[in-house]
């Protein structure tokens, strides 16, 4: 795949995967995004997965059409982009190794070595000229390692931006762009908003016609809607108006109370609402679904004295993610003893900026005149269009 005139994708894709980081159902396989640029000294950009090694080689000789490369640019360590760097030195031993000093650190971890001599230290800032490209390194610790750095090509406006931008799914399968973006976002990089804000703040200010990650697509039109929508997601702004319902059930009942929110709220005329069955659905799908609207109901049932784990874990992935900015309606189901309304709200008790709704639903086993009113003066509340 050609990028401009001198830059070329060498990316594999992978089908045998089934889930990424032993975690993240990937039912369309992922992409591992190498790049080469080539000019009077050439450079490749990142390896690919230990699994694909004669492949991406294959791709690399065919690309360099008999020259060598002089630099690899290693900007993440993690195994699914740093499994050939060895191979690539082993077979390209005058290559120069490109990376920050913590990714040499980590190096020795993988490697046994950290390639003394053959290695370049950049630091934040540090250029490099490749003939006609200019390289600019920019350190992007914590997105999401401590030794990433991004890479700007001053000459054709191309930022290689290692996992940010990235995305799940295989290149030769096409899907939703930002569904799987989303998801990957909050499921590997989200933690670190912090983060990517400093490193959206580099970079301000310049032209960046390419995007090129380490996972997905090569992002050519729309650049700003995309820059945009990553400083929402850094920021844990919601993206639009709209509510998760979130809920785990035992005998049905909990459920029955959500579907009828749901249409009591479609009465209302208010219809952008997702409901997810927490212990059926794909969890990582979920806690996107809850970052991507500004409102969210929890409904659960008290379980062994504390909350159901579907529910437990759900929010857990929430906060550990930073979860805030937001409305919160609680629904609650307990025949005896029950809890799991108060452990919903103390779980957020760290979190910035939530907004708990009145009223607070209560069931005892199931519906009755009480909790039905009350579920018909939530939907009323949570029909109210407001950003929160």
């Amino acid at each position: 795949m050609e990028i401009t005139s001198d830059i070329k994708y060498i990316g594999v894709n992978d089908h045998s995967i089934d889930l990424f980081e032993g975690i993240y159902k990937v039912p369309n396989g992922m992409s591992y995004n190498s790049y080469v640029i080539l000019d009077e000294k050439i450079a490749v950009l990142d390896t690919v997965d230990g699994d694909f090694t004669e492949q991406w080689f294959e791709k690399l000789e065919y690309t360099l059409n008999g020259k060598k490369p002089d630099y690899l640019i290693v900007q993440h360590m993690e195994p699914d982009h740093s499994a050939n760097v060895v191979h690539l030195l082993e077979k390209y031993p005058a290559t120069t190794l490109i990376a920050t000093s913590k990714a040499f650190d980590m190096m020795q971890n993988y490697f046994g070595s950290d390639f003394e001599a053959k290695k370049m230290i950049v630091k934040d800032g540090e250029e490099l000229s490749l003939g006609k490209h200019n390289l600019k390194f920019i350190s992007a610790p914590m997105v999401h390692w401590p030794e990433v750095m991004v890479t700007y090509d001053e000459t054709d406006k191309v930022l290689f931006s290692a996992d940010g931008f990235g995305k799940f799914g295989a290149l030769d399968i096409k899907d939703c762009w930002v569904k799987e973006a989303r998801r990957y976002y909050f499921g590997i990089v989200g933690k670190y908003g912090l983060q990517v804000n400093n490193l959206m703040k580099k970079l301000a200010g310049k032209e960046i016609r390419c995007i090129c990650s380490l996972h997905g697509p090569v992002l050519k039109k729309n650049i700003d809607a995309y820059i945009q929508l990553y400083e929402k997601w850094a920021s844990y702004d919601p993206e639009e108006e709209g509510i998760l319902i979130a809920f785990s059930s035992v005998y049905g009942n909990t459920k029955k109370a959500v579907y009828l929110l749901r249409d009591m709220m479609k009465k209302r005329g208010y219809y952008n609402v997702q409901i997810y069955d927490l212990t059926r659905c794909d969890m990582s799908e979920a806690v996107a679904e809850a970052f991507r609207f500004n409102k969210l109901v929890l409904a659960t049932t008290t379980y062994n004295g504390g909350l159901f784990p579907a529910m437990r874990e759900f929010i857990n992935n929430l906060t550990e993610r930073e979860f805030q900015n937001r409305t919160i309606a609680l629904i609650e189901n307990g025949s005896w003893a029950s809890v799991a309304g108060k452990m919903m709200k103390d779980s957020f008790e760290k979190s910035k900026n939530i907004i708990f709704l009145e009223p607070y639903v209560k069931i005892t086993s199931v519906l009755d005149k009480k909790s039905e009113s009350d579920l018909k003066e939530l939907a009323k509340v949570l029909s109210e269009k407001r950003k929160s």
